[in-house]
C-alpha cells in the first residue's frame, strides 16, 4: 500500500469575543477537536493542524 501526505484546507466563519484575531486563531489551534476516518479506500495514518504563524 502506498503512503502520501496530503494536505486539506479548511474554511471557518466564527465570530470572537477577543479584540485581537491571533488570540481567536491560538485558541482554535490549540483546542479544536477533529476526525478525518478511514475509508474502504484510504487509511487515515496521522492527521494535525498545523500552526499558523501570527504576529501579536
Amino acid at each position: 500500500m502506498k503512503t502520501d501526505k496530503i494536505f486539506l484546507l479548511v474554511k471557518i466563519t466564527i465570530r470572537t469575543k477577543y479584540p485581537n484575531i491571533h488570540d481567536a486563531i491560538k485558541e482554535l489551534q490549540e483546542e479544536t477537536d477533529y476526525h478525518f476516518g478511514s475509508t474502504k479506500n484510504v487509511e487515515v495514518l496521522k492527521t494535525e493542524i498545523i500552526k499558523l504563524k501570527t504576529k501579536n
